[in-house]
C-alpha cells in the first residue's frame, strides 16, 4: 500500500530508525521504502557490531559504545534540526539513551514494542522484569564471552525462537533473510544496571508514543503494556497482526503509523490518560 506524499516540505520529517539486538539497520528497509517513497528522510544506523558494522561483540565492551552510531549521528545533526526517533526492541533503550543526551533534537520518541526506561530506576530495570518472566527461550544461546566475564553476555537466536517467537507472521523469505542477516548481540543488562537513571528533566521531557504489537510473541502485548504502566507516555497505538518483526510482517501499517505520529507528535495526554489509537489501515 503506497502512502500519499508530504503536500509540501515542511511537512516531510526526518526519521532515524533504530533496529534491536542481533539485526541492523537492514531490518527497517520495508518500512524505510514507505517513508522515503512519501517524502521523509530516513535514516537507519546500524549500531556497533550490528548490520554490516564490521567490529565484533568482544570489541563492544558497553551499551555506550553499542549506541554510539546513533549518538554520533543525532549529534552530527545542524542546530534546530529535530527528529522522530524510533526504536524497536533494545532498541528502545538505545533511544532512551540518545533522548538523554540529546533532548532538544528529538520532536518525538517512539517506541516500537521496545525496552523503555523510565526516570526512577537504572536504564536495566524493564529488561531485568522481561528476564524475569518464565518465557520458553527454546534454543536461544547465552554464552559468556571470556572467562573472567567482564565482557557482555551474548546472546544468539536459534532458528527455532527465531520462527516460532520473532517472525511467526513474517514471509519465509523474510524469515531467510532474518535468519542469514542475524549476528551474535547482547542485551548488555550487566552494564545497564551500573547507569544511573535518565533524568526526568533531559529523557522525561521528550515527548513518546509507545506501539503496541498484539500479536507479538517475544514481547507479549501484557508486559508491553506493563511498561507504559510503569512509565506512562503521550500516546499508546497498537497494530493487529503484527508478531514482533513488524517491521517485515506489516510494514505498510507501520509506516503509515509513524508518519501520523510524527504528524501529531504534539499530542498530549488528556485528564492524565494516555489515548490509544489503533493503526488500521
Amino acid at each position: 500500500m503506497h502512502m500519499a506524499a508530504p503536500a509540501d516540505q515542511a511537512s516531510s520529517k526526518h526519521f532515524v530508525l533504530v533496529h534491536g539486538v542481533c539485526v541492523g539497520g537492514w531490518a527497517w528497509f520495508k518500512v524505510a521504502t514507505r517513508l522515503r517513497s512519501a517524502g521523509h528522510r530516513v535514516s537507519t544506523p546500524d549500531l556497533a557490531a550490528s548490520g554490516v558494522d564490521p567490529r565484533p561483540l568482544r570489541e563492544v565492551s558497553t551499551f555506550f559504545d553499542y549506541s554510539k552510531p546513533l549518538l554520533d549521528l543525532l549529534g552530527s545533526l545542524p542546530p534546530g534540526e529535530k527528529v522522530v526517533l524510533v526504536g524497536h526492541s533494545l532498541g528502545g533503550v538505545s533511544i532512551a539513551l540518545a533522548c538523554e543526551l540529546f533532548p532538544e533534537k528529538v520532536a518525538a520518541a517512539v517506541f516500537v514494542s521496545a525496552f523503555m526506561p523510565d526516570h526512577r530506576s537504572p536504564p536495566s530495570y524493564a529488561l531485568e522484569k522481561y528476564m524475569e518472566r518464565r518465557m520458553d527461550w527454546m534454543d536461544m544461546e547465552f554464552k559468556p564471552q571470556d572467562p573472567e566475564g567482564k565482557l557482555p553476555t551474548s546472546m544468539r537466536f536459534g532458528p527455532l525462537v527465531t520462527r516460532a517467537k520473532f517472525y511467526q507472521v513474517c514471509s519465509p523469505e523474510d524469515l531467510t533473510l532474518g535468519r542469514s542477516l542475524m549476528r551474535v548481540g547482547s542485551m548488555f543488562v550487566d552494564d545497564l544496571k551500573l547507569q544511573p537513571p535518565y533524568t526526568e528533566a533531559r529523557y522525561g521531557s521528550v515527548r513518546k508514543v509507545f506501539i503496541v504489537l498484539k500479536d507479538d510473541n517475544a514481547i507479549f502485548e501484557g508486559f508491553q503494556r506493563w511498561m507504559v504502566q510503569n512509565y506512562p507516555v503521550d500516546e499508546v497505538r497498537e497494530i493487529h497482526g503484527a508478531d514482533h518483526m513488524a517491521l517485515l510482517s506489516t510494514p505498510a501499517e507501520l509506516a503509515r503509523c509513524l508518519a501520523d505520529i510524527a504528524g501529531n507528535y504534539a499530542a498530549c495526554i488528556v485528564d492524565g490518560v494516555a489515548p490509544v489509537a489503533r493503526c488500521r489501515y
